[in-house]
């Protein structure tokens, strides 16, 4: 291993590789930035510049679209509510507030510090544990997939915030409705469509969160005049004060470790792995908007690196972005797997290696920016309302191409400025849309194995655990019954 290892630094840091690694980083970072875009499409921008490139290099240059994009998308969640990549959406949570409060600096600053130590804390353990996570992810099945995303709706609503159980539930069941608008994955069969072709493909994901977030938070500025508080950032907000930073590296730690096996399991991605970390940090941690910042940042960063784990080792994609990358190394005339790793080191180890020169990379290019991105916040909010109206429309349209889901934009805006009028949580919604195709494919899988005997299934080691962990869940509101006043009615 110690010597692929040194192949793989040796193929990295080529004048020329360390070339394309920045050019991977600044594009991912740019088009990340943009609401709507994304990864997906960083990457897809970027084949044609892959192909006059040897393998090597051109993975390299694409590994650094990648989680450049990620880095960067926590940019337009934090300063105007419109998370840039879907990975991003729980950095909004927290991230919006503070810029709102005049604390854009600090959390911009803590976003870059936090997905840094992610990413490179991913590539330590991508390095160490790929084999061994490899055989890993190939014990999850569709029942383990199951239980697991059941653990994570549950846990949304028994650990919601005093009084918010039932709002947190009604909001989640609203998200696992709207994923489930299209057509059937295995049937064939539209649903809930009312006869448009429109809503055959169901709702696009990015739709979702520019309608719930973006176009609802201009809503709710123009119907409160609420204007942004002004302010200017320098230089010198970028280094946090030790008394912030002490608390801040256990949950980089804890976020970047869920992060990672999240991002190793095919299917999940940084998105969910971002939900998870924010979640588990709001439950065990100090429950500031720091920590909120810092949680999902290190999280999508290190699953972004873990996504690698299934797609090197083998040959799987475990999200849509690793997917185009597995057409890429295909078109090359590479084959993903255990003989990559063996036959062609360099490449391999390459890859990984050069996640520690784009990490870094990626500090450099955006602290320096962070002063002169926070001026979109000293807009005055007749230019500030219509800027965010612009990139959320620009940012769906540029994604479907259909002019009618424009006009279901503005639906769901309704919708969402309406549950936030009524105080209902706008994060279960997301999660439900997110995990509800997921949970319905993994459910049917499961059912369709249980007719041979659930006997089987119950064999399994992490079906165990994981049918425990529910159950305790289960039984947390029962011990909390008497502290959420909501819960009696």
């Amino acid at each position: 291993m110690w010597e692929g290892i040194s192949t793989g630094f040796a193929t990295a840091f080529t004048l020329a590789n360390v070339g394309w690694v920045l050019l991977g980083c600044m594009a991912g970072t740019i088009i990340g930035m943009l609401p709507g875009l994304g990864p997906i499409t960083a990457i897809a921008l970027m084949i044609p510049v892959s192909y006059s490139l040897d393998p090597a290099s051109g993975l390299i240059m694409m590994a650094g679209v990648y989680y450049g994009a990620v880095f960067g998308g926590s940019t337009s969640a934090i300063l105007i509510n419109a998370p840039g990549v879907a990975s991003t959406v729980a950095t909004s949570f927290d991230g919006y507030p503070m810029a709102r409060e005049g604390q854009a600096g600090r959390a911009l600053a803590i976003a870059a510090y936090a997905s840094f130590a992610g990413g490179t804390l991913g590539a330590l353990a991508l390095m160490a544990f790929a084999g061994y996570l490899a055989a890993l992810a190939l014990e999850f099945q569709s029942p383990e997939y199951s239980l697991l995303l059941l653990v994570a709706m549950v846990s949304v609503v028994v650990f919601a915030d005093r009084g918010a159980r039932v709002r947190s539930l009604v909001t989640l069941l609203i998200g696992l409705m709207l994923g489930t608008i299209g057509t059937d994955q295995l049937a064939g069969i539209p649903r809930f469509t009312l006869g448009r072709y429109d809503l055959a493909d169901g709702l696009n994901f990015v739709l979702v969160v520019m309608a719930t977030f973006a176009l609802a938070e201009a809503m709710r500025m123009v119907l409160l005049d609420d204007s942004t508080p002004p302010g200017r950032v320098s230089l010198r907000e970028l280094v946090l004060p030790r008394p912030l930073v002490r608390p801040l590296v256990p949950v980089v730690g804890r976020s970047a470790a869920v992060g990672f096996l999240t991002g190793v399991l095919p299917g999940a991605g940084a998105t969910l792995a971002s939900f998870f970390a924010y979640d588990l940090e709001k439950r065990v941690g100090n429950g500031t908007r720091e920590s909120g910042v810092a949680a999902p940042e290190a999280a999508n960063n290190a699953a972004s690196t873990g996504s690698f784990v299934p797609l090197l080792t083998l040959g799987i994609p475990g999200s849509g972005t690793t997917a185009v990358l597995l057409g890429v190394m295909l078109s090359y005339g590479l084959q993903p797997g255990p003989r990559l790793l063996t036959e062609q080191p360099e490449i391999f180890w390459g890859v990984i290696a050069s996640m520690y020169l784009g990490n870094l990379f990626l500090l450099a290019l955006n602290l320096p920016l962070i002063p002169l991105l926070a001026r979109l916040l000293n807009l005055s909010s007749s230019l500030l309302i219509p800027l965010i109206v612009a990139f959320s429309l620009v940012g769906v349209y540029l994604t479907t191409l259909n002019g009618f889901d424009l006009y279901l934009m503005l639906g769901l805006a309704v919708l969402a400025l309406l549950l936030r009028w009524f105080d209902f949580p706008l994060a279960p919604l997301l999660l439900g849309f997110i995990l509800s195709g997921l949970f319905e494919e993994n459910v049917r899988r499961t059912l369709f194995i249980g007719e041979a005997g659930y006997s089987e299934i119950l064999q399994r080691p992490a079906v165990l655990v994981l049918l425990m962990l529910l159950i305790v869940l289960c039984l947390v509101p029962l011990r909390k019954q008497g502290a959420d006043p909501i819960e009696r009615h």
